[in-house]
């Protein structure tokens, strides 16, 4: 175009010389207004694929985000931290939320297999509680990975009235871990039952810090303690359970190992089914092991945009309040307080007083060669050897 432009005038020019009568050049075509660019669109596929632990989400939830959002949510569970790791150790798992407990977050995080979140699209973020946050940055620093779904504790919960009757003139332990780790306790109670969790994380941890261990030792040999401490009441154990809220409320043990919530949870699935047995989560005078399991974005995940519009979602204060009040588990979500049942904050096995917060014991994370000393350990136990 410029260059028809310059010939048209040069010609112009000439004409005139030559005595004709001017003719004004055309004005020049306005130039092409650019367009402006497009705001980024989401192209992924309407599709969410999260792994969690089992009776750990609150009724409707998933339901009411695919309805919002068109999103749809495959959610399938594991029952272990063992096995997710096992997954996004193998890779390519296909899921886009995972929820690890913090023990495991800390070297997956440094292992590459989880992905920094993107904060920008999760503006729910800013609910959450500063403490929490702070307590995260133990196994996330500066919390790029992390987000958290909900705490609670490992300790024993137990069916109060099958428990009295099997103890006889035998008053209760001071420290409720008796119940689960000495003979005088266990051989009673292994009539109505005794059940531990079948995770190595789980009893490991709790059987080092009832003979005075670091719960989260690296020392391999603190496992060989533990072992032989946990070789005395082998006989007694009815069961290493993975569904432990049935477990509980279904009688087929009256003493156990176990989440704080999943307790909560049975007892009120027992209260439900109209069982004259009172169930309850204990607090061990030396203390309970304090978890907490988070979600994170998978490695590889496919729907990363789906993934973090489902983490912005649970972390509106209505949604987190329903954690806590369906399922018994305490939220980390501060804005939610004030939407949780009266009944469930002032549940102190759910909500626990800070003196007694006070002595938790808090996450760790261990190395290679004590998770093998443990494993091993674990099995050992477990087998009976």
């Amino acid at each position: 175009m410029n260059k028809y432009l310059w010939s048209f005038a040069l010609s112009a020019v000439v004409l005139a010389g030559c005595g004709k009568k001017e003719e004004p050049a055309p004005a020049p075509a306005a130039a092409p207004v650019a367009a402006a660019p497009a705001a980024p669109v989401n192209t992924e596929e309407k599709v969410l694929n999260i792994y969690n632990w089992p009776d750990y989400i609150p009724e409707g939830m998933i339901a009411a985000f695919e309805k919002e959002t068109g999103i749809k949510v495959n959610y399938d569970t594991f029952e272990t931290n063992e096995a997710l790791n096992a997954k996004l150790v193998a890779g390519n798992t296909g899921y886009d939320i995972v929820v690890p407990g913090t023990v495991f977050a800390k070297p997956q995080i440094e292992g590459g297999l989880l992905q920094p979140l993107d904060k920008s699209k999760i503006p729910n973020l800013a609910n959450l509680d500063p403490a929490i946050m702070g307590t995260l940055t133990k196994a996330d620093p500066e919390n790029k990975h992390l987000v958290p779904w909900a705490w609670g504790f490992t300790t024993v919960g137990i069916n109060k009235t099958k428990v009295e009757k099997a103890l006889g003139k035998t008053p209760m332990p001071e420290n409720a871990w008796d119940l689960v780790f000495k003979p005088e306790y266990t051989s009673k109670l292994r009539s109505c039952g005794i059940a531990y969790l079948d995770s190595p994380t789980e009893i490991m941890p709790v059987a080092l810090h009832y003979i005075g261990k670091d719960a989260y030792s690296n020392n391999p040999a603190d496992y060989a303690a533990a072992n032989e401490m946990l070789a005395k009441v082998r006989k007694d154990v009815r069961l290493f359970s993975s569904t432990m809220i049935d477990d509980i409320a279904g009688g087929k043990a009256c003493v156990a190992i176990a989440w704080s919530g999943d307790v909560n949870i049975a007892a009120g699935r027992a209260k439900e089914n109209k069982s004259k047995d009172e169930i309850v989560a204990l607090l061990p005078s030396t203390g309970a092991l304090i978890f907490f399991d988070t979600m994170a974005i998978a490695k590889g995940a496919k729907h990363p945009n789906n993934a973090h519009a489902f983490i912005d979602f649970y972390l509106r204060p209505e949604n987190a309040a329903l954690m806590s009040n369906e399922m018994s588990y305490p939220t980390g979500n501060k804005a939610a307080t004030d939407k949780i049942k009266p009944e469930i904050a002032s549940n102190k096995t759910i909500f626990v007083e800070s003196a007694y917060f006070a002595k938790m014991i808090p996450p760790s994370s261990f190395t290679n060669e004590a998770r093998e000393a443990m494993a091993n350990a674990y099995n050992k136990f477990k087998q009976g050897k």
